[in-house]
């Protein structure tokens, strides 16, 4: 995985050469010219490390402190692990270093403590101190073993172990296969096995070859919630309100909080016991392996170690780690990883250098995962001795990734997160001003110092609400239920908010954006130098027996399994139109022994029974890089040839000129423009006698004569076309991210809305080949062409023609630039100043890998759009994991690398989970500004009160926290998202102006209205602050209602705690607005349905303002002396309504005609000359004053000076989850 800001984290150590660069993507630490810090490269980027040594002294002193603080320095430590490093331990080399602090290098700074650990190969015994402990003095395990100790110095990280290399003084990854190996070295060095000593010392340093995801103890996951610093707040406001007899509400508290852990726990139980159960196959697979001594033998497969020979075969069988086929054939099913539920032929690693003193990676280029066998997959045949060589095991394979994928997920970069942790700082930074205020108060008029320390810390609880995180976080969960009731299942509900932030999805194009399935149209044949009339086979009558019919017949991967046969989509199809049939190679012996047979069926022509049948001598499965696939077969009695399938401008490349066709252009271009998928058939004869075994893939695949075009149809989904339109009118920009030609991607394009009719194509192409030293770009505007009229039995369609003059001012208007993965490549590695403002209106990328799909989602993402990414799941799963949502349209298990998995496979659950996304937003705006200004309310109400050495009774302060807010942020929440798509988005700051004029407001009216309250009562003729029942005296004229008797006058006398008139009136006063806010803030259009949708919410809203008017008018005695309140005049109590009718109503219009009002605030962004910072925005303003953009039909250079920069091949990319079909031809582009 490589980051995309390496040079940025690199360039405070001094600079990165290209061979530390490499090193780093592999996994290594690297260490500067400061020795005591390094980089290691992990999942999502740079880790910085940093180098520490434990000090005696500074350790007992921390013990010291420990005990002394009662644990709260421990629990400090706890949520802060570098400042443990930094109290405990002293900087230091890292070759020194006990214990090592890794900081990650994005914007999140997180730190992490790891321990050096030393391990001993010693008992291993029979090891010469004085000699390198493996016989290959290269070895990477000879240098991280310290001799004469045989010793060797490893610490864990995510999972992976690492070993300090003392030759190079760094850490390296272990638990892999030395990637520098050619392939002759690993016939050599492991085609025969390791030794016993070898083996053991391996597994000593490697570690066991397991997957262990432990069941987490019930205890510790019980023990990591509690210490949370959410719930360690809620324990010191419990026992805060236990000291001051707060009693029911702490009760309520405590209730919620064992209820909200329990679920918690639970909930990880339950992931953590299905994600062991995921794995816990790995760990059991008995396996053959070959050893030096002993030759073949059975043992368990956590004993495996890198450098280990695997001898398979004997029936279907779990490979319980990754590996590289030296020897034999095999069909393996990767859908585990992949999501592709087909069978892949693996061929052997070649046993000599072609390119002597390569890594063999390098030495078998772009087609080196087709010799690997990854963990987790299943294989299913085994042609001939099978042998593999052991590279990487445990969490280093890549079932083994996956898993990391989920244990350590991306960390979500969300602004309102950020913002939310600012704005509780905020908050108490308030409270800390109100500590201040009552110690003041209190101290001054003489308290008791407890009584001060009780009312000070009170101020902490009352506006710091505790209740927060859990209102918050009852939005998503009701969004999450809604989502799941839809077919949208979520693993990640952090990102429910950020779906409502998108404004740019990619989606892939077969499978998601057309039917998954192809239909075979028909065959187009090349007959010397012109092409004969098309053949149809979706209607015609079958294909008469021919060359092309014997590569259609034989040019394929597809084998029998279970009695069916099995394969790519787009094989089968091409299979089935043939009439042909498979054998089961293993009934097969003698001559034909491990070859595939193919022979006539019922269905195929009478011409073709002649020929008897055909057998597959050998294969060259398809390769996604290579973009075509090859085989050498013999006709029964017959001559060998050779057929090739693939990418037709590849397959012409390998022909001779005077076999294809001089319109072959624009014949593909024909089709392609029709969006049909075109692929291209080639063949040759072999001289008689020639050892096929012998002669290399350049050799076979070369002198070619070409058959013809092989014309597959690949339709829309009828839900693809509304579904682009609805996002384009909300302002939702789509882009198309496939592996199939351009030109087909462009025409699907079209038809699909994504280019809408009237808007100018520009084709840009680039050329850069290694060694030339200026690459090139191009610059082609297509048109629009009328129908071909020389084909009228086609449905009318639109193509598209290289156009060769501007037309009618090309420069206005909409323009879509279109690229291909060369393209991409080249301009990402050349041309990156242009980059930036083709991403702003790119609109199809055509023939692009996955590593390449996963590039292009983080380029777009640091222009700060907020990328979504919708793919079928099988080449997608890297773009999946790297987009802010990642949606997969496919059930299989490699979908649990995406947050978001759709039941339904089609692009209808994006707009839905937009939608969503949006009423999850914004409720969690709602609920935040709510809970806010709710516990604010309440912290103005206690300050004024505090004036008079007053609060709140604790019944009054129970029915405001438990009655109202609680009852509200638990229903306020049920808002459905509203139908319609605006083309707008909700803020995502909630430090966002008009969410700041919002709080701001409703804060300085329930202020106002709390004071003018506060004050007026004092002012009343019958006030009194002895005599609290003079209000309601038979001498007061005012009120006459509730005369008092005089038990009442006596006790009210002897009872005067917290009962006042002031009391009364802001208790009354703020309980009101609690309730009012709630309301004003409840939006509902455009993103919510209208408040009054949410029964249940206006249900509970109504019951507690009735009882809320119910306290206000209805004098009973014993309820008002419970809730510490006092009889007043009917005429103030109206007075109070007035005034909350006045606040109400001033609140209710500022919120709709000045928050809500979009066109006030966008004149005030153009009277002010306010512009967007978002990256693409500032892109998009600069093209507009460009009166050369877009270019037209012109060739641009780059600078022979330019730097070459590091280009998608960097990007993260699961090896295992590379699409193993073919790009033109296969179904999952």
């Amino acid at each position: 995985m490589a980051s995309p800001d390496l040079g940025n984290a690199s360039s405070s150590l001094g600079g990165i050469s290209e061979a530390e660069s490499a090193r780093m993507q592999t996994g290594e630490f690297w260490v500067g010219r400061d020795s005591g810090k390094g980089l290691i490269h992990e999942r999502w980027g740079e880790d910085e490390m940093f180098g520490y040594k434990t000090e005696v002294c500074r350790r007992a002193l921390c013990l010291a402190g420990y005990v002394l603080s009662c644990g709260v320095l421990l629990l400090l430590f706890y949520w802060k692990p570098e400042w443990d490093v930094w109290a405990n331990c002293v900087p230091c080399d890292l070759e020194e270093a006990d214990v090592v602090l890794l900081c990650t290098t994005d914007e999140f700074h997180v730190y992490a403590r790891k321990k050096v650990v030393w391990l001993s190969v010693a008992a291993l015994g029979r090891l010469d101190p004085t000699h390198p402990p493996l016989a290959d003095e290269g070895s990477l395990l000879n240098k991280v073993i310290a001799r004469p100790e045989l010793k060797a110095r490893c610490l864990q990280v995510q999972k992976i172990r690492y070993a300090w290399d003392f030759s190079a003084k760094r850490f390296v990854k272990v638990g892999v296969l030395e990637e520098t190996h050619t392939c002759a070295e690993i016939h050599a060095k492991f085609g025969s096995g390791l030794t016993s000593a070898e083996q053991g010392i391996r597994r000593v340093i490697c570690g066991p070859n397991a997957i262990d995801v432990e069941i987490a103890p019930v205890w510790k996951l019980l023990f990591k919630e509690v210490l949370n610093p959410f719930y360690v707040f809620q324990l010191f406001s419990v026992c805060l309100w236990f000291a001051e007899e707060y009693i029911e509400y702490s009760v309520a508290i405590i209730l919620m909080s064992l209820l909200s852990i329990s679920l918690t726990v639970y909930d990880l139980r339950k992931q953590s016991v299905k994600l062991h159960r995921l794995v816990e196959s790995h760990n059991g697979v008995l396996v053959k392996v070959l050893r030096k001594e002993t030759g073949v033998q059975e043992v368990e497969s956590r004993h495996l170690v890198p450098g280990d020979t695997l001898v398979l075969g004997g029936g279907r069988s779990l490979l319980p780690c990754d590996a590289v086929l030296i020897h034999g054939q095999c069909v393996v099913n990767e859908a585990m990883l992949t999501g592709e539920s087909i069978p892949v032929t693996k061929t052997c690693l070649p046993g000599d250098d072609q390119d002597s003193g390569r890594p063999w990676r390098e030495s078998c280029a772009e087609d080196f995962r087709r010799h690997l066998l990854f963990c987790g997959t299943e294989v299913i045949q085994a042609k001939g001795p099978v042998r593999a060589v052991v590279l990487r095991t445990g969490f280093n394979t890549a079932k083994g990734d996956l898993v990391r994928s989920i244990l350590y997920p991306k960390p979500l970069n969300f602004r309102l997160y950020r913002d939310g942790i600012r704005f509780l700082l905020c908050l108490i930074g308030i409270a800390a001003v109100g500590m201040v205020y009552a110690v003041c108060v209190f101290v001054l008029n003489g308290e008791e110092a407890g009584e001060v320390v009780k009312k000070a810390l009170d101020v902490i609880t009352i506006a710091v609400p505790p209740a927060l995180p859990a209102a918050l976080t009852t939005g998503i969960i009701y969004t999450q239920r809604r989502l799941k009731k839809k077919g949208i299942f979520c693993i990640s509900p952090q990102r429910i908010n950020v779906c409502g932030q998108l404004n740019l999805i990619c989606f892939d194009k077969t499978g998601t954006l057309t039917e998954d399935g192809l239909d075979l149209w028909g065959l187009v044949l090349a007959k010397g130098k012109s092409f004969q009339a098309a053949h149809c086979l979706s209607s015609g009558p079958p294909l008469p027996w021919g060359l092309a019919c014997g590569a259609m017949a034989s040019c394929h991967s597809l084998v029998v399994l279970d009695g069916k046969i099995q394969g790519d989509p787009l094989d089968l199809k091409m299979f089935e139109a043939t009439g042909w049939e498979i054998e089961d190679s293993s009934r097969e012996d003698g001559e034909w022994a491990g070859a595939v047979i193919v022979r006539p069926g019922v269905k195929a022509q009478q011409g073709a029974a002649a020929v008897g049948g055909l057998a597959i001598l050998r294969q060259f499965p398809f390769s996604s890089a290579l973009q075509r696939m090859s085989v050498v077969a013999q006709e029964f009695g017959g001559e060998r040839r050779v057929y090739m399938k693939g990418a037709p401008e590849r397959v012409v490349g390998f022909c001779w000129p005077e076999t294809v066709p001089d319109t072959f252009p624009s014949k593909l271009q024909h089709y392609t423009s029709r969006g049909f998928r075109v692929i291209g058939l080639a063949e040759k004869s072999l001289p008689a006698g020639m050892e096929v075994a012998s002669l290399t893939r350049e050799q076979l695949e070369s002198g070619l004569t070409f058959l013809g075009l092989l014309i597959l149809e690949n339709r829309l989904k009828s839900e693809t076309r509304p579904v682009l339109e609805e996002l384009s009118a909300a302002r939702i920009r789509s882009v198309m991210v496939t592996g199939d030609n351009i030109q087909t991607a462009i025409t699907v394009a079209r038809n699909a809305g994504l280019i809408p009719p009237g808007s100018r194509v520009i084709l840009v192409e680039a050329s850069g080949q290694p060694g030339l030293p200026s690459p090139s770009v191009t610059w082609e505007l297509l048109e629009e062409s009328k129908e071909d009229q020389g084909d009228s039995s086609e449905t009318k369609e639109r193509y598209l023609e290289v156009g060769g003059g501007r037309g009618p001012d090309p420069g206005r208007g909409r323009y879509h630039f279109c690229l291909d993965g060369r393209t991409y490549e080249v301009l990402s590695q050349h041309f990156r100043h242009l980059l930036p403002k083709l991403l702003l209106d790119g609109t199809v990328f055509a023939r692009m890998s996955p590593p390449q799909k996963a590039s292009l989602v983080q380029e777009l993402q640091k222009m700060d759009y907020f990328v979504g990414m919708c793919g079928d799941g099988a080449n997608d799963c890297g773009a999946l994991k790297v987009a802010h949502v990642g949606i997969s349209l496919s059930e299989q298990e490699a979908s649990v690398a995406s947050p978001f998995t759709s039941k339904t496979p089609n692009i209808e659950c994006v707009p839905e989970l937009i939608r969503q996304g949006r009423c999850a937003l914004v409720t969690s705006f709602c609920m935040f500004k709510y809970m806010a200004l709710y516990s604010t309310i309440q912290y103005l109400g206690v300050l004024l009160l505090y004036w008079q050495l007053n609060s709140f009774g604790n019944y009054q302060f129970l029915f405001q926290d438990l009655a109202i807010s609680t009852l509200i942020g638990m229903t306020m929440s049920l808002n459905q998202a509203h139908p319609k798509l605006v083309p707008h988005r909700p803020p995502a700051r909630l430090t966002s102006p008009p969410l700041l004029l919002s709080l701001v407001l409703n804060l300085l009216l329930s202020l106002a209205m709390q004071v003018c309250g506060f004050v007026l009562v004092q002012k009343q003729p019958w006030y009194s602050t002895r005599d609290l029942l003079s209000a309601c005296s038979p001498g007061n004229k005012s009120d006459t209602e509730f005369p008092a008797s005089p038990s009442n006058r006596t006790e009210a006398d002897v009872d005067n705690g917290y009962k006042s008139y002031e009391n009364t009136t802001v208790w009354l006063l703020s309980t009101f607005n609690c309730l009012l806010v709630a309301l004003v803030f409840s939006k509902g259009k455009p993103f919510r349905q209208p408040v009054y949708r949410n029964h249940v919410f206006v249900l509970v809203l109504a019951l507690q303002l009735g009882v809320c008017l119910f306290f206000l008018f209805a004098h009973i005695e014993g309820l008002y002396a419970t809730m510490d309140l006092v009889c007043t005049p009917i005429l103030w109590r109206f007075s109070l309504l007035g005034l909350l009718l006045i606040t109400f109503a001033v609140s209710l219009v500022v919120e709709e005609a000045v928050i809500e009002n979009r066109a006030l605030w966008a004149l005030l962004k153009r009277a002010s000359g306010y512009q967007s910072r978002s990256r693409y925005q500032k892109v998009r303003r600069a093209l507009e004053k460009d009166p050369s953009w877009p270019p037209l039909n012109r060739t641009d250079s780059a600078s022979p000076d330019a730097v070459r920069v590091a280009g998608f091949g960097a990007a993260y990319g699961n090896p295992a989850f590379v699409s193993h079909e073919e790009p033109v031809c296969g179904p999952s582009v």
